[in-house]
């Protein structure tokens, strides 16, 4: 499983329950692609500083995912939705579940 989509997918879950700074960093890091080094230019911190929000934000979002456990039952309902032939209801149901979920 690549870690990256992992996070991403649980930030779609959970992610409103981090802090703003939290917020803002995964962000840079996860979907702009952006260095330690150069989040910590942009918020004027250190590279350790954004590496403990990040290594703290991505401990959250897994310790919320092991209590909850909403991830891997989206991934148990999304394998169950491909078992079934009907390509229309297959969409209807997949696009219901992605926008339950994800903004």
């Amino acid at each position: 499983m690549n870690e990256v989509f992992y996070y991403n997918d649980l930030f779609d879950i959970y992610g409103e329950l981090l802090t703003d700074k939290q917020k803002d960093y995964f962000k840079d890091y996860y979907f702009d692609n952006l260095s330690y080094g150069e989040i910590g230019e942009k918020y004027s911190v250190s590279r350790n500083a954004v590496f403990k929000q990040l290594k703290m934000g991505t401990d959250k979002l897994e310790e919320l995912e092991s209590k909850l456990h909403i991830y891997d039952n989206l991934k148990k309902i999304e394998n169950g939705i491909d078992k079934i032939d009907d390509k229309k209801l297959k969409e209807e149901l997949k696009e219901m579940l992605n926008n339950t979920f994800k903004n």
